[in-house]
């Protein structure tokens, strides 16, 4: 059985796709962080919707965390991906892939993409900084999270830590250390959460359930004071915690994936 979360609210709608494994309905009121369009209050009873997984890839995260951040009500649409519907084939043909963040009648893919999709449409806390450079290095950390730094981590849990690909996870957590002290901030984003912050969820959190899964060590503190102190610091912030998933869940998911038989 698939979890289907249906948001019902007073303006323009927004939908997330992900798998997932039982069914709830939510429904929610107005929301007064949406800005007030001359016609919004005439958008009754259209859905918020979010696609997901039970156990919520940190890329789904990264959708949810946004929403939260900005408090806005929502609700979770199922997806088997083993048997994509009609509906995800419809909203993303191209990658055929969760998460899709559907508002209004349009989808939006890609999770960094629907982060600032959230950013823009919705007031409250910023996710992006508003100094145009500023915006290109939160931009370019994001994707540098995606392209260097979550293939390394992958690698290095894939192989039950291996001494080569721990040394390549622990070439790009570097970098992220010398961002911080650098920064000498709470966040990537200074004292509030930004798009680097998401960005790196699955840093924060996945990390340690796999480093417990599979006994290996991949972000030692004496190494990483720096970014160990923030991952503590962000998975702790109500908003992240909230968003994400049962740990024992995910520790559950990486023994069954990469544990030695």
């Amino acid at each position: 059985m698939f979890l289907s979360v249906v948001t019902t609210i007073y303006q323009p709608p927004a939908i997330i796709r992900n798998q997932c494994s039982y069914s709830i309905p939510i429904k929610s009121n107005f929301s007064y962080n949406y800005p007030q369009h001359e016609n919004s209050r005439n958008h009754h009873n259209l859905p918020t919707r979010i696609n997901h997984h039970l156990s919520r890839s940190p890329y789904v995260c990264r959708a949810v965390i946004a929403l939260n951040l900005k408090e806005i009500k929502y609700e979770f649409v199922a997806e088997d991906l083993s048997n994509k519907s009609a509906d995800l084939l419809k909203y993303n043909p191209v990658y055929k892939k969760v998460p899709v963040l559907v508002h209004n009648g349009n989808p939006i893919s890609e999770s960094l993409v629907i982060v600032e999709y959230i950013d823009e449409v919705w007031k409250g806390v910023p996710i992006l900084p508003q100094d145009a450079y500023e915006k290109a290095q939160a931009r370019f950390w994001a994707k540098f999270m995606d392209d260097k730094c979550f293939p390394a981590v992958f690698k290095a849990v894939s192989s039950h830590g291996e001494e080569q690909a721990v040394g390549e996870a622990h070439e790009a957590f570097q970098f992220l250390e010398n961002e911080l002290k650098v920064k000498g901030s709470k966040y990537f984003g200074g004292d509030n959460i930004n798009l680097v912050d998401i960005s790196a969820t699955f840093v924060a959190f996945w990390v340690g359930a796999a480093e417990e899964a599979l006994g290996i060590e991949l972000l030692p503190k004496d190494k990483f004071p720096k970014l160990t102190e923030w991952s503590d610091n962000y998975v702790n912030c109500q908003a992240v915690k909230d968003s994400l998933p049962p740990r024992e869940n995910i520790v559950a998911f990486f023994k069954k994936r990469f544990g030695k038989a």
